[in-house]
């Protein structure tokens, strides 16, 4: 019965809102970056970093929840992938077909060019740093430069699984084991930190201790409702102090914390999602949609703050109609 209220309790909670705000954290930061426009370089400033984090501490949280409760590895496994995937290929094919019409060669060069192939190929793979850009388009630079998460976020569904067996659904190593986890993923994190190889720092195994935060999160529940006051408090206080030092030591726990009170706090915000989860088509759409406008010269030639206004709308339509059109179909 206890395990019953506590269930009931968790369901309980705003992650769509908070989803979906993490979404347009990372949609104006990256406004402000891709742009190219003076006026908007002050959207760089939104904590980009800290949002990706976060909806990895949410994955976790909701992850662990997911494993725990399915009736078999084989149906875990399932609804992983086609929540990820599908919506993940169609992107990816998307950007590859479309995205001819916006790039400096002719269509015929550019179909006729292997890098679209190996886009296409790479991508659809998960392996974006492979080759991250078309032939003639943005520059040559990275089409969509949103999309690493995803790989981190496959890899982590996989190692839940790998994590219960090891240590076992209800074994009282587990949440000792995860610990010591956390802390090994820290020493990675903070390493390529300090080296300056940023890039490396925040693959799986420096990224881990931030789904290892979601997931003690769920296993101490109980311990975590009881006492979310004082435990956001001390949160708050231990994030500023890493911040100070210039070191990832106890925030990204004490950042899961901050996310899961917000979640279990602002009860008017629990109906949120009741329209959709239109998170994800927002999320891994927006950074090519921005390149798109940048390189049609709307931020430029145009009011920058009305086209940002603009894009925002075409982002969130494009993301509700992934979710209408497409995702849930196969779930």
């Amino acid at each position: 019965m206890q395990k019953e209220n506590k269930m009931q309790d968790i369901t309980k909670n705003n992650f769509d809102f908070i989803r979906v705000l993490l979404a347009f954290i990372v949609f104006v930061g990256h406004l402000g970056a891709l742009s190219d426009s003076s006026q908007l370089e002050f959207l760089t400033n939104s904590p980009v970093e800290v949002a990706v984090f976060s909806f990895f501490i949410v994955s976790g949280f909701l992850i662990a929840r997911s494993y725990e409760r399915s009736s078999s590895l084989k149906s875990y496994i399932k609804k992983r992938i086609n929540r990820i995937v599908p919506a993940y290929l169609l992107v990816v094919f998307l950007c590859t077909v479309l995205l001819s019409t916006v790039s400096t060669l002719s269509f015929s060069d550019y179909f006729g060019n292997t890098q679209v192939y190996k886009y296409f190929l790479w991508n659809s793979t998960f392996m974006n740093f492979m080759a991250p850009s078309l032939p003639g388009v943005f520059g040559n630079e990275a089409v969509n430069g949103a999309l690493w998460t995803l790989k981190i976020e496959m890899c982590f569904y996989f190692a839940v699984p790998l994590i219960f067996l090891l240590f076992g659904k209800n074994n009282k190593y587990r949440n000792i084991s995860l610990i010591i986890l956390y802390f090994l993923s820290l020493v990675f994190l903070n390493y390529f930190e300090m080296a300056g190889k940023i890039s490396i720092s925040k693959q799986l195994p420096g990224s881990l201790c931030y789904f290892i935060g979601g997931m003690l999160g769920y296993f101490y529940f109980d311990q975590f409702i009881k006492h979310k006051n004082v435990l956001f408090i001390i949160a708050i206080i231990t994030v500023w102090i890493d911040l100070i030092l210039h070191i990832k030591l106890f925030s990204p726990i004490m950042i899961s914390i901050i996310v899961l009170y917000i979640a279990y706090s602002l009860k008017f915000l629990n109906n949120f999602g009741k329209y959709g989860d239109f998170t994800y088509g927002i999320y891994i759409f927006h950074f090519p949609i921005i390149r798109v406008f940048a390189t049609l010269g709307l931020f430029a030639n145009y009011n920058p703050f009305l086209m940002s206004v603009v894009c925002m709308f075409v982002v969130i339509g494009v993301g509700i109609a992934s979710w209408h059109l497409y995702e849930k179909k196969f779930l």
